[in-house]
């Protein structure tokens, strides 16, 4: 009986905590661009989307609410989960309105301002009209702009809300985009133990040394550091889904080279961003590392980079996947700025 009350008291407490980090309000020192000196130049810049902390609150409302889907049943979170970093662990696949399950697995939502493209084959080339793609997609939200835009105008709330972001009524599909923009682009995953050791902050044990100097020799061609991808696309020597006949960037390109090539992810948090690959079809990191050290190096299709990775020895492997989990960053998972505000 007092184990139950323990738990039914830490339930209650932890809800609580919850509720008052998501309605805690944003300021101006919280939409501030911060990212470390060893990270890259960013690819997106707000010059023309200037940041403050209403438009951002706009924006995080926005992609908690299901009001951007046809029958408001389906929101951004509701694939992008923030304890998965913003990724989807519930199915190997992207589900959508009317249970409609789509032919990608999930990306995580993670230091979006590096990339020069956006989805697994790159077929959205800059980050502010990024949100178009899911919003209509019929397997996933699919509803319009324009019909989003009715729904908002219809609702106090919103009206409240555009008027302290933009200082007038207006409600337009670009200000509702660079809403979503300020709220996902600061989405910075930059602190994890890793970060720290490389900044001689924190320690590596000597496996996660050797996993890190494994990684480098092995991996790092593809996921280069610091961000942990090149943005490039590459065949990965995965056999096809026969049933979703997905050809990756050559659905796009039409070219026959681009065949079951898909963009390089981001590593960072991988340890909570299951299922892997595009098409979600591993759960588990050791199944990725073998993989790449069995199946990638004998499919005729893989990229030379690939069959260069050799054949990993289970110890490699472990080391490799201890490496991994040093890139969870628990700071960014824990940001009261990216928590559900509907949440009461």
């Amino acid at each position: 009986m007092k184990n139950k009350l323990l738990i039914f008291f830490v339930i209650i407490v932890s809800f609580g905590f919850i509720r008052k980090l998501s309605e805690s309000p944003v300021t101006k020192n919280d939409v501030v661009l911060k990212y470390p000196v060893s990270f890259p130049k960013p690819l997106y810049n707000f010059e023309q989307n200037k940041l403050s902390p209403e438009i951002f609150t706009l924006g995080r409302k926005l992609f908690y609410d299901p009001i951007l889907s046809k029958d408001s049943s389906t929101s951004c979170e509701s694939c992008h989960q923030r304890p998965a970093a913003f990724a989807h662990i519930d199915h190997a696949l992207s589900h959508g309105i009317n249970s409609r399950i789509g032919t990608r697995n999930v990306p995580a939502l993670q230091n979006l301002i590096w990339k020069d493209a956006f989805m697994w084959d790159g077929g959205v080339n800059h980050l502010e009209v990024q949100a178009i793609n899911p919003i209509t997609n019929p397997d996933e939200m699919g509803e319009s702009l324009e019909n989003i835009i009715n729904k908002l105008r219809r609702n106090k709330e919103y009206a409240t809300l555009f008027r302290k972001a933009y200082r007038d009524s207006i409600i337009n599909s670009e200000r509702i985009l660079k809403a979503l923009t300020q709220f996902t682009g600061l989405m910075i995953s930059a602190n994890s133990r890793y970060d720290r050791y490389i900044s001689g902050k924190d320690t590596f044990s000597d496996q996660e040394k050797n996993g890190l100097d494994l990684f480098r020799k092995k991996c790092a061609s593809c996921h280069k550091e610091p961000l942990f991808t090149d943005n490039s696309y590459h065949n990965n020597g995965l056999k096809p889904d026969s049933s979703l006949n997905d050809k990756g960037r050559a659905k796009l390109s039409a070219i026959e080279k681009d065949n079951y090539k898909f963009k390089i992810p981001g590593l960072r948090n991988i340890e909570l961003t299951f299922p892997y690959m595009h098409d979600g079809r591993f759960r588990k990191l050791k199944d990725v590392m073998n993989h790449y050290s069995e199946s990638a190096n004998k499919n005729m299709d893989s990229d030379e980079k690939l069959k260069g990775i050799g054949s990993l020895s289970d110890k490699e492997k472990k080391d490799i996947i201890a490496f991994l989990l040093t890139l969870t960053d628990r700071e960014f998972l824990n940001d009261k700025r990216f928590a559900d505000p509907n949440f009461r």
